[in-house]
């Protein structure tokens, strides 16, 4: 009985932080679709109005270095439960906002509770379940992410066009509540387990650093500012940050720790990872920008056809375990980054005439790769860290995971507005998507050479994979 007891208590844990996570993730990108009408409500210029989605880059630039030692600090519960009253506080100011800068602001808490309330739900998953449930539990929590960018596109369509966008916010207030309740009573209580002191200038380096280079990438490509303007942002966010590195190696206690880059499987994660997510990020902007304005599908018809990504994803959550308790991190890995690379290839032949039968395929395979990767990824990474650098590699990843979405769809961005200067196009057509799948494909691609690096049996106290001895 105890032990059924547990396991009911573990599966409640994976709900609060799946739920959180679905949370950040729908509404990191639902706002875009929404633009429009929330500019037309509030009096505003929709252009103006794209503050409110960089404000939000700002809270999580600025907060997800600190979540770590925020939640040794004051317990990982404390934290994430205050994360997620914050996320909420942000999404009924949204709601109630009566102006554009109401708006923004209200934006930027919402980031602020994001940025702790990911790396810190995160983190009370790591410390409560054993490890050799942890690719199971990570299939679940990291699910979200699949299929929230999924449908938030078609999600936020529906709302804004038969409601009112204000409801895009106030769908998080139920499912937040609900997750507080819970977490109240099945997040086990935890102290502190660090007095080390705040990095102050390390923080203060790397939030100016991360958030103009964020501010850089959101904007590349988008003809919001002048060139050189976003040239300059992106040449303070690497300086800055080169400083923090020469920081980090002399101060006694970095805020982000890069000596845990000496660990193989979590450098592996972040290197690797982050080069998978710059080719993901990319086509939450390539598909339906293909589909719309390539294809001339309709925005339902294209918010239908790329949910089957969700489908796919949803599909391969309980397989990902079985799969690398046979094959190991590394064959999976390596296995699935030539995969995901040659679907991102097969999207350069993609044509408005293709059969939608031949197009919800591919994306029903995408979202089953996808989901294996991140799975992966999520889980070796902490494979081997100790309990004490724990809070401190969930800031790293999640950090290096923000940067590389945002990365992979400054980069796609950037390669169709080249496309249509050199091809003289107006507006966007079909013949100028294939360049920017072929570069993501390659990008993808690359991460196999982070992969072949691992031991065979990197990662096995959590796979379960053992070689097998002569």
């Amino acid at each position: 009985m105890p032990d059924s007891d547990e396991r009911r208590a573990q599966r409640r844990i994976l709900l609060i932080v799946a739920g959180a996570f679905f949370m950040e993730n729908l509404d990191s990108t639902i706002l875009a679709t929404a633009l429009p009408a929330v500019a037309v409500s509030l009096q505003a210029n929709p252009l103006h109005l794209s503050l409110a989605l960089t404000a939000y880059l700002l809270g999580l630039a600025l907060f997800i270095p600190l979540s770590g030692w925020v939640a040794d600090r004051l317990g990982a519960r404390r934290v994430f439960r205050g994360a997620v009253l914050v996320f909420l506080l942000g999404s009924l100011l949204c709601g109630i906002a009566q102006n554009s800068w109401q708006l923004i602001l209200a934006r930027g808490l919402q980031g602020i509770g994001g940025a702790m309330m990911v790396p810190v739900g995160r983190l009370v998953v790591l410390r409560r379940l054993p490890k050799h449930d942890m690719v199971a539990a990570m299939a679940w929590i990291t699910l979200p992410a699949l299929v929230a960018p999924v449908i938030a596109p078609l999600l936020g369509g529906v709302i804004a066009t038969y409601t009112s966008w204000r409801w895009i916010f106030f769908i998080n207030l139920p499912i937040g509540l609900a997750g507080l309740l819970i977490a109240s009573r099945h997040i086990p209580h935890d102290e502190g387990l660090t007095l080390r002191p705040l990095d102050l200038k390390g923080w203060m380096l790397l939030g100016i650093g991360l958030a103009s280079l964020l501010f850089a990438l959101e904007l590349m490509g988008k003809g919001l500012i002048d060139p050189r303007v976003d040239a300059a942002l992106a040449t303070i966010g690497i300086a800055t940050l080169t400083l923090y590195v020469l920081h980090a190696v002399r101060a006694p206690h970095p805020i982000l720790q890069l000596s845990l880059l000496k660990v193989a499987t979590f450098r592996a994660a972040v290197l690797g990872g982050s080069l998978f997510r710059i080719s993901a990020g990319a086509t939450t902007l390539l598909l339906p920008l293909m589909l719309q304005a390539g294809f001339g599908y309709s925005a339902a018809a294209s918010g239908a056809m790329t949910f089957m990504g969700a489908v796919g994803a949803m599909a391969m959550r309980t397989r990902a375990a079985a799969l690398v308790r046979r094959f190991g991190f590394k064959q999976v890995l390596v296995i699935d980054a030539v995969i995901s690379a040659g679907l991102l290839a097969v999207g350069a032949l993609l044509t408005a005439d293709t059969p939608r039968a031949v197009l919800m395929t591919l994306f029903t395979a995408v979202g089953l790769s996808r989901s294996i990767m991140y799975t992966c990824v999520n889980t070796m990474g902490y494979s081997d860290i100790d309990e004490q650098r724990m809070s401190q590699a969930t800031s790293f990843a999640g950090t290096a995971q923000q940067l590389a979405l945002t990365a992979g769809i400054a980069l796609a961005a950037q390669v169709l507005q080249w496309s249509t200067t050199l091809n003289g196009h107006p507006a966007l057509q079909a013949s100028d998507f294939p360049a920017a799948y072929l570069l993501m494909g390659a990008v993808c691609l690359l991460s196999t050479l982070v992969y072949l690096r691992l031991q065979p049996d990197a990662g096995h106290s959590v796979s379960g994979h053992r070689l097998k001895t002569p």
